[in-house]
């Protein structure tokens, strides 16, 4: 389904509009809280609680609802699914009358509203795209009808122009088309987070997942190839932490040990990687300022935040457990006594 917002300053107009549509017999009014008049009347009615808002520009809020070819709602359902969003929308109270158009192949509906609320207040409409976009997709699920892609979530992040010119001058394809090609294709087959790490690694991807020290939780993913690493929400959403999870089986008490055995192995792999290749340029390793987000080449491995790692010989299960409430109640116990010494010196 496909919302369309439009705001504007004069209810004649709008309604003069829809008015037109059911004189022709391409149209009908399925639902209203005005007297469905003549379109005079029904602009005095509308403006009588616009008076309320003298200097708002514009009250008024017109928005076309549009199924797809494949969808189909009666009266009923489609005036139900007209209230859902104008409630969700924050219009819970306040004038409007929803029209059936059927002078299109689709399905569609037009909702006249004012945005003066009948108690004076004015209907938020910061982000209203945004929001409404939201309110759509959860429309879709609640009416059953076919679930349109977010776009955003569908694509991964555009190439630079530095990306397109290396990959002339290199004649390789980027490293970040690569990668969001074989995260694309490992996650439509993967089932759970081990398939999911088993499939990166056959394409030679060594993910490393970021746990919050506080309380265990897996905040973020980052993607080894070959000499970089890239953050997963630099490729783009989906491949974000938060929205790979939306398409495998996780649950962090059972999956914990797989993911702290995974980032074991592979910050081990990048102690070996980066002590030879420092060996063989001379270099310890840098950041390097890459389009599309950090990308870290390696020498002395950074994590995807871009902070050192600190890789102490035998320590590894510890450091990776550093978020458990045993450790940090003494971490903060030896805080405060650290503090207290300090002001006994300054006495």
């Amino acid at each position: 389904m496909i919302a369309k917002i439009i705001k504007g300053k004069d209810f004649y107009g709008v309604l003069a509009y829809n008015e037109k549509k059911v004189e022709q017999g391409q149209g009908r009014v399925i639902d209203a809280n005005i007297a469905h008049g003549n379109t005079v009347d029904m602009t005095k009615e509308f403006n009588l609680v616009r008076q309320l808002r003298p200097r708002l520009a514009k009250a008024v809020c017109h928005v076309s609802l549009n199924l797809p070819h494949t969808d189909n709602l009666n009266d009923r359902e489609f005036a139900s699914l007209g209230h859902d969003y104008l409630k969700g929308m924050g219009f819970d109270d306040n004038q409007y009358i929803i029209y059936r158009h059927t002078d299109e192949e689709h399905h569609h509906i037009h909702i006249v509203a004012n945005r003066v609320k009948l108690s004076g207040e004015v209907v938020d409409d910061s982000r209203d795209l945004y929001r409404s976009k939201q309110l759509v997709r959860e429309l879709e699920k609640k009416y059953n009808l076919v679930q349109l892609p977010d776009k955003n979530m569908t694509k991964g992040a555009a190439l630079t122009q530095k990306e397109v010119e290396k990959a002339i001058r290199t004649s390789k394809p980027p490293i970040k088309l690569i990668l969001q090609q074989h995260l694309e294709n490992t996650l439509e087959n993967s089932k759970d987070v081990v398939g999911f790490i088993d499939g990166l690694k056959q394409r030679n991807i060594f993910p490393k997942f970021n746990i919050s020290k506080g309380t265990g939780r897996v905040t973020g993913i980052s993607f080894r190839y070959g000499e970089v690493i890239y953050k997963g929400s630099t490729l783009g959403r989906k491949y974000s932490w938060n929205n790979i999870v939306k398409h495998i089986d996780y649950e962090q008490n059972r999956d914990c040990p797989i993911i702290l055995e995974n980032n074991i192995a592979e910050r081990r792999a990048e102690r070996t990687f980066g002590e030879g290749l420092g060996r063989a340029t001379g270099t310890p390793g840098k950041t390097t300022d890459a389009p599309g987000g950090p990308v870290q080449t390696f020498g002395q491995p950074k994590n995807h935040m871009g902070a050192a790692q600190a890789v102490a010989s035998g320590q590894d299960m510890e450091e990776e457990i550093l978020w458990t409430p045993f450790k940090l109640e003494l971490d903060d116990r030896n805080r405060r006594k650290r503090k207290k010494k300090g002001k006994g010196r300054r006495l």
